[in-house]
Parts: C-alpha cells; sequence; structure tokens
C-alpha cells in the first residue's frame, strides 16, 4: 500500500510537471509538449493518480477507523495531515514571497491564514496549494465517514448500509444538479472512496456478493465520472485529448492494485524502503506542485538545463524536501497533537497494514 502511494504521487507529479500548460509552461519556459513529445501525452494521464489515492483513501480509513471513537478519529487524522500541511502551506508561502519569484503571486496575509485551517475551498479563499481540493474531498469523505458510520460504532452492516447510501444520495444530487448535495456527497469522487470501503470489507470479512456488488457498482460509476471529467471532446483546445478506454484501463488499474495488495500475497512484500515511500507521500504530494514551478523555472530558464535532467533533478530535490518535512516535523509533531486532542482517553490499539 505504501508502495502505491507513492506511485500515485508521482504519477500526479508527472501530470504537474510535464501533462499540461500553464504555470509549468511559464517556468519551463515553453510547453511540455515540445519538451517532451514522446512522453507528454503519457503524463497527462497522470491526474488519474488522484483516483487511486480515493480508492487507498476508502480502504485505509475504513481499516483505521474501525473500533474507534470519533474522537479517536479525529485526533489521527488532525495529528496526521495538518503537521506536513501547515509547513507545505508556510513554505510555499515564504517562497513565492522571495524578490525573485516574478511568476507568481504573493500571498495576501488573510488567505495564508485562512488556509491554515483547510477550509479555503468552501470558504472562496485563494489556495496556496493547489493540490489541497483533494484535501477538502478527504475531509468531507472522513466526516461522511464519522457521522454514518463511526459514531455508533463499525459493524459490516452499517459499513454496508453507508456505501449503498451514499451511492444513491451522490446518484441523485448528481441527476438533480442539487448544488449543496453535490457538495456533500461528491458524486464524481465517492465511487473511488466507496471502492475502497468495499475492498476492505472483502479483506476483513471474506468473499461475498454483497460487498464485491459494491466494488464493481463503485468500478462502474467511477469510470463514468473520470471519462466524463477527463476525456475533452474533439472540438476542444487542450493540452492533450485523453482516450476514453485509456482512462478507463487507468481506472480499472486502480481498483484492481488496491484489490491485489490487499487480497492477495502481494501485500506480504515489505521492506524498510517502502516504509520509508508511503512516509514520505503526503509531504511530497504537499510541495512538488508550486515549489516544482521554482525550481523548474531556476534549472530551465535560469541555467538552460536539459529538460530531461531537470525534471529528474526536481523530482528529487521535491523528495528530499519530503524527507526533511517528515523527519523534522510529522515525526515530532504527530504524537503530541494526538496526544493533546486526546487527553487521557486510552490509547487505541495498533492498526498498521496488513494485520
Amino acid at each position: 500500500m505504501d508502495g502505491l502511494r507513492l506511485v500515485a504521487a508521482l504519477a500526479v507529479c508527472g501530470y504537474h510537471y510535464a501533462g499540461r500548460d500553464g504555470d509549468i509552461a511559464h517556468a519551463w519556459g515553453t510547453s511540455p509538449r515540445t519538451l517532451f513529445p514522446s512522453l507528454s501525452g503519457a503524463f497527462s494521464y497522470g491526474c488519474l493518480g488522484v483516483q487511486l489515492f480515493f480508492v487507498i483513501s476508502g480502504f485505509v480509513i475504513c481499516l483505521s477507523g474501525w473500533g474507534r471513537s470519533t474522537r479517536a478519529f479525529a485526533a489521527s487524522r488532525a495529528s496526521r495531515l495538518m503537521p506536513a500541511y501547515w509547513v507545505a502551506v508556510l513554505l510555499v508561502t515564504a517562497v513565492f514571497a522571495l524578490p525573485g519569484v516574478t511568476a507568481h503571486h504573493p500571498v495576501s496575509p488573510s488567505d495564508l491564514l485562512t488556509n491554515l485551517t483547510m477550509l479555503q475551498s468552501p470558504v472562496g479563499a485563494h489556495r496556496v496549494l493547489g493540490v489541497c481540493w483533494t484535501l477538502w474531498a478527504e475531509l468531507r469523505f472522513y466526516l461522511l465517514f464519522a457521522l454514518c458510520v463511526l459514531w455508533r460504532g463499525a459493524t459490516r452492516r452499517r459499513v454496508l448500509l453507508f456505501c449503498v447510501l451514499w451511492t444513491a444520495a451522490a446518484v441523485l444530487a448528481d441527476g438533480g444538479h442539487a448544488a449543496l448535495l453535490d457538495e456533500v456527497v461528491m458524486p464524481q469522487y465517492a465511487p473511488f472512496f466507496i471502492g475502497g470501503v468495499g475492498l476492505y470489507l472483502v479483506h476483513r470479512f471474506g468473499h461475498d456478493a454483497t460487498a464485491w456488488s459494491v466494488v464493481a457498482v463503485s468500478w462502474l460509476l467511477g469510470q463514468h465520472y473520470a471519462v466524463r471529467d477527463l476525456v475533452a471532446p474533439a472540438h476542444t483546445a487542450v493540452f492533450h485529448h485523453r482516450s476514453q478506454l485509456v482512462v478507463i484501463a487507468l481506472v480499472t488499474l486502480a481498483f484492481g492494485a488496491v484489490a491485489a495488495v490487499t487480497l492477495t500475497p502481494l501485500g506480504g512484500i515489505g521492506g524498510r524502503w517502502l516504509t520509508t515511500a508511503g512516509a514520505l507521500t503526503y509531504p511530497f504530494y504537499l510541495v512538488h506542485e508550486h515549489l516544482g514551478w521554482v525550481v523548474i523555472g531556476v534549472l530551465a530558464r535560469g541555467q538552460r538545463i536539459p529538460a530531461p535532467l531537470v525534471l529528474t533533478v526536481c523530482v528529487a530535490v521535491m523528495l528530499a524536501l519530503a524527507w526533511l518535512i517528515h523527519v523534522g516535523v510529522e515525526r515530532r509533531s504527530t504524537r503530541w497533537i494526538r496526544r493533546a486532542l486526546l487527553g487521557s482517553a486510552p490509547r487505541p490499539a495498533s492498526r498498521r497494514f496488513p494485520r
């Protein structure tokens, strides 16, 4: 699972660095399509790493929340997400405020403070981190899972009911164009979270038609939303016209990969490097995009270094920065924050994967 997280993060990184135009084209000095003519089309599919993240999250949140109180679950999520997030927000704000970084607008004090809550998307503040829209989706999933499942304790029946009702609400919200309900149940992302939850039920209780039906329906709906959102009509002038069949194949691969590492002996493959990879994934995901613009701009336009080498060096620099954040911040603060939020509450049993 740690390895899959890193694969998903690197896929998104490839998309941000070489799979689209916009700010990254300014950093390169030209479109990535001209710099990576044979790879830019493949990189444009890297955004589907987000869907893989969501399937993984559905599995892991069900795993980590099972048997926990809502308070313990909230403390676990806050201590896991917030330290690296705060550092990334402050770091990007500081870098964008430097005099020589002229390509990007400085962050206003109000937007900076709002971003520290991780609620900038719903309140309409400027996002310091471009990738934080996925964190807003994660937060909504956590809230739904806590209120609908953990509030009275996780059971197989309750989780199945949660999956069915969330799927129904998502379909109704999408079909009825209900803005508020759409914001709450996230029809375009719900199938991936629900599919991951369904895979956890298979992992915990064994193979049965009901749990596999949850996974199958989630896969069918997930490919629909991925195709709808990511395959541009032929007349639209976009970076790359993605293929429906490739998007469907990658969504299928996302579900299949999580199933493979949780339901087959592949899950037993491990090692310290995989644990480290999993630990670096989140801080790497947070910092790679915007700080990558700056590094690429300095190396590609300032130093005239060949594009393939710039791409390699930039990824290595972001991984090194992620390691510093993990060692210097996450290891030191995660346990302290959890204890502060739980107070004298008993420490939950270890739920490392695999069990």
